[in-house]
């Protein structure tokens, strides 16, 4: 085995230094079948994504890449493609991980999922509802994989309360040989082994069924938030590239679209696990618990009593973590609600954006102590002059931050840059033409779909990245608001069940060796189709209303205009050069 994972990982190596090589001189074509500056990008971004999608490069690295052919190439300067790696985008993600860290920093997050599974009780569909509702929960502010690493070993730990004890067989095959002359007591024996046989196909089932719901869980509750999951913040971040007149989209009003749309379908995906996965007996409501499994439960009543026991009582830190966290997401969501006056109105207009208000309150977090201080301390002239640690230190924050992720994201905008200056997206925009017949509601289900199934083998916040500046020149071509295909297509990145290879969290759970691969597939199949058809009702229905979907808007028009003459400019000089050849 060890011979042929390194024959694997030699492989390997080679096919990445193939593609880093040869996929420069494979896409030459496309520079010289373009107009110069939109070609040269169009190489550009095919590259990046040729290697996002073969991880060739790390994708952290893939994504510096516009910082160095961007200016040679002579679509961007240096000085406009670097400040695209600190938006304030950045910045509002930033203050969500920094926020993260702290929770993590002081275990609030095994608090809340502890005292979650407590409430729910420990019935299996009830512990697989109450799993994903705190994996989603924690996953609207925390990574997705954090959020899936976080409760795979409570789950764990409560599965072997349940299942643990596997000797019943041995004994019972042992009793069977022992009276296997007296033909009643063998079909007795026989009987018996058959009600063994399906207790343990029972509890595979459910093994399955919780440490499957858990990745989707997380894929399902970072849609709900716009620091959830980085597709999210690359859609603001797109926005305002290339529609800075929009101001539609901000925390608190893409919380009120997606909030529910994540409830709905956390709802239907613990319905078709729990019933795929025998949590709940449709045939079988008025049946009778068996003596093991009223056992098993009331163990693991007792392990998840014991692990929040073992937590102690609540610390300052915690209390001061989560009021801090409260506000965190109060102040984010109340800046500007669109449906009434938020507080960012009390100050200059265009002054306060999200990321303002995310990095005031984890700043705070650096220096607030994290034991009660005493006010006797300060009239105290013999009190000892000692350092009290904040909740959240530098270093700390240093190692946990997953800092890649914000290089990925300025990538995906300095991409997003790329075409807007070079023309590339004015340029696709103009052959998008066998599209303008398509009926919107339609655009959306196929967008939804393709993108759904893309990311199902590619890294979401590279799909999100190629895809987007496609989705806004369709918009615009079928005279539709942008953000009628952009967020459908932003959330499909999220709905990838089918695959271990899919996301981060897949791949978790996958790992732990109690899944195959056929189980992920006729899982994920359902939820894909419920998603896209659920994001459609969304978008007909009440994602209208709060982002103004059923007109073309003034921010979109003033870009169509804008396109159109960059399209007839590039058209003149297309035809020209043919001339001339």
């Amino acid at each position: 085995m060890a011979a042929l994972g390194a024959v694997v990982k030699k492989a390997w190596s080679v096919r990445r230094f193939v593609v880093l090589l040869c996929a420069p001189l494979a896409l030459v074509p496309v520079l010289l079948s373009l107009p110069a500056k939109e070609g040269r990008c169009l190489y550009v971004i095919l590259l990046m994504a040729l290697y996002w999608c073969t991880e060739a490069l790390p994708l952290a690295v893939t994504a510096l890449l516009p910082i160095v052919l961007f200016p040679f190439l002579g679509i961007l300067p240096s000085n406009k493609v670097c400040p695209q790696y600190f938006l304030d985008t950045n910045f509002l993600f930033l203050s969500g991980l920094i926020m993260a860290s702290a929770i993590e920093e002081w275990n609030l997050h095994r608090r809340i999922a502890l005292r979650v599974l407590m409430l729910v009780g420990v019935q299996p569909a009830r512990l697989i509802l109450g799993m994903m509702l705190t994996t989603s929960f924690l996953s609207m502010w925390l990574s997705n994989t954090a959020s899936t690493a976080m409760m795979l070993p409570i789950a764990n730990a409560i599965l072997k309360s349940l299942f643990g004890e596997k000797d019943t067989s041995k004994d019972m095959n042992r009793e069977n040989e022992e009276n296997q002359d007296l033909t009643e007591e063998k079909e007795v024996a026989s009987d018996a082994l058959s009600d063994l046989k399906k207790e343990e196909e029972y509890k595979t089932n459910i093994w399955k069924g919780f440490l499957i719901s858990i990745p989707y869980a997380a894929s399902i509750g970072g849609t709900a938030t716009l620091t959830g999951t980085a597709p999210n913040l690359i859609l603001l971040g797109q926005l305002k590239s290339y529609f800075p007149e929009c101001d539609v989209v901000n925390f608190g009003s893409w919380f009120m679209f997606a909030f529910p749309l994540m409830l709905i379908f956390l709802l239907l995906g613990w319905l078709w696990i729990s019933i795929l996965y025998g949590g709940i007996n449709l045939r079988g409501w008025r049946t009778k618990k068996s003596n093991i499994r009223v056992d098993a439960e009331a163990r693991a009543r007792e392990v998840i009593k014991e692990d929040y026991r073992k937590l102690g009582p609540t610390k300052f830190a915690e209390q001061a973590i989560f009021f801090f966290f409260c506000m965190f997401a109060i102040m984010l969501f109340s800046r500007d609600p669109k449906f009434i006056p938020g507080w960012a109105s009390l100050f200059a207009p265009g002054f306060i954006s999200d990321a303002v208000t995310g990095i005031t309150i984890v700043i705070i977090l650096f220096f607030f102590p994290s034991q009660k201080p005493s006010f006797k301390w300060w009239f105290d002239l013999k009190a000892p002059n000692t350092e009290t640690q904040p909740l959240l230190t530098w270093r700390k924050a240093q190692e946990t931050v997953p800092w890649n992720i914000i290089l990925l994201l300025g990538g995906g905008f300095a991409m997003a840059k790329g075409c807007e200056e070079s023309g590339l997206s004015v340029w696709i925009g103009g052959r998008l033409h066998p599209l303008e017949g398509v009926p919107p509601p339609v655009a959306v289900i196929l967008i939804t779909i393709v993108i759904a199934l893309f990311t199902e083998f590619a890294s979401n916040t590279a799909t999100i990245i190629i895809f987007l500046p496609v989705l806004a020149e369709l918009a615009i071509r079928l005279k539709v608001n942008p953000l009628y295909l952009m967020i459908p297509g932003t959330i499909g990145c999220s709905y990838a069940f089918m695959l271990p290879v899919s996301t981060p969290p897949n791949s978790i759970a996958f790992s732990s060796g109690h899944l195959m691969v056929k189980d992920m597939a006729r899982t994920g199949l359902l939820m894909n189709l419920m998603g896209v058809l659920l994001l459609s009702l969304a978008m007909n229905t009440w994602a209208k209303s709060i982002f103004q979907l059923g007109t073309f808007p003034a921010w979109a028009n003033i870009h169509a205009e804008n396109a159109t003459s960059l399209l007839t400019a590039v058209e003149n000089v297309t035809l020209s050069a043919l001339n001339k050849i």
